[in-house]
């Protein structure tokens, strides 16, 4: 996200039009309303475009939103590890993917829980479901491993490209569950876009929501420093939500229009992602090392939301219960409060 915000801040000097004083601030609001209306409507794009997919494929909306959508709005995430690694940075590499799976799962899955019933597909949860559960034990064992042979523990290179190659394997095996559950018949009069044009409308969609998430957030932050709101409060609220922005708003519009499928797809999938992608990439690119923060807080945070997920989905049936995202925001709100206060 730093990286992003970077190039973002080419485009729109954030920090010169708040030096400018109160038209510069006036500005930064005005970005903030337009850059809240494009998400909104890249949001839209991205979910009837996913939705058309599906249709026009054959396939569960929940998978094209395990894969396509997430690989979309996880590359943010990647390309920010990546590039901190590269810096030297290996906290916040590991930190930014461990801390999006906490914030997908506790934070946007259980906000929309409470807001609707959402489906349970169990035919893909009981699969990408337990790549995703699985995923999260592994890093696990990787990283507690290594813990306890290493002096200074390292996730070297070989472990990342090790996970881009389940990364792979997870892509593949996903085209080979969906072609083994097809979407019912009756919803293929739905498809009236191409599939060409479906892609289209899904790139078009990702590109205004994650630069449009920048602009927010690169606007906000300068905001706040404006406001002589400490660097140390901006990080934990304005960035840490912005980084989950774009999986949010797709939450909410695949809500409103009435596919939850491809909300649940994009979370499972972009913890998969978070995991095996972000982690794989930036361990791939130089050794991470281990923080003591992610040792003593986010792994077990991480798993605990990922373990709480799993037994929801064996506890219901047809819906998870509105509910069942109590607790997940609750473990999220702890994390977050958690994390402040060891920083």
């Amino acid at each position: 996200m730093i990286t992003t915000l970077a190039f973002m801040d080419h485009l729109i000097p954030f920090k010169q039009i708040a030096e400018s004083g109160t038209v510069g601030i006036i500005g930064l609001f005005v970005i903030m309303i337009v850059s809240l209306a494009v998400i909104g409507k890249g949001a839209d794009w991205l979910v009837e475009g996913t939705a058309q997919l599906a249709y026009r494929l054959g396939i569960p909306k929940i998978v094209v939103g395990a894969t396509v959508v997430s690989l979309g709005t996880t590359s943010p995430e990647a390309a920010v590890s990546v590039m901190s690694a590269v810096k030297g940075e290996s906290g916040l590499a590991l930190g930014n993917a461990i801390g999006s799976v906490i914030c997908d799962t506790g934070l946007i899955f259980g906000l929309c829980c409470l807001i609707t019933k959402l489906p349970i597909d169990r035919f893909i949860l009981n699969r990408q479901g337990w790549v995703q559960f699985g995923s999260g034990v592994l890093l696990l064992g990787i990283i507690y491993g290594l813990n306890i042979m290493q002096e200074q523990p390292m996730i070297n290179r070989w472990i990342g490209f090790g996970l881009l190659g389940l990364l792979v394997w997870y892509l593949y095996i996903s085209v080979r569950w969906a072609r083994q559950h097809p979407t019912p018949s009756e919803h293929e009069q739905e498809a009236s876009k191409s599939v060409g044009f479906c892609f289209f409308i899904i790139v078009v969609g990702l590109v205004c929501v994650i630069a449009s998430a920048e602009a927010l957030i690169g606007s906000a932050t300068e905001v706040c420093r404006y406001f002589d709101i400490p660097e140390e409060v901006i990080a934990a609220t304005v960035i840490a939500f912005g980084t989950s922005l774009p999986e949010l708003v797709t939450a909410l519009v695949s809500i409103k229009k009435g596919h939850p499928e491809i909300l649940i797809g994009n979370i499972v999938g972009a913890d998969i992602l978070n995991i095996l992608f972000v982690t794989g990439a930036a361990a791939a690119a130089t050794p991470l090392a281990i923080p003591d923060i992610v040792l003593k807080i986010h792994l077990p945070a991480m798993m605990l939301i990922l373990l709480i997920f799993r037994i929801f989905i064996a506890m219901n049936k047809t819906h998870f219960q509105r509910w069942c995202g109590v607790p997940l925001l609750l473990i999220y709100i702890g994390f977050i409060i958690l994390s402040y206060t060891y920083s």
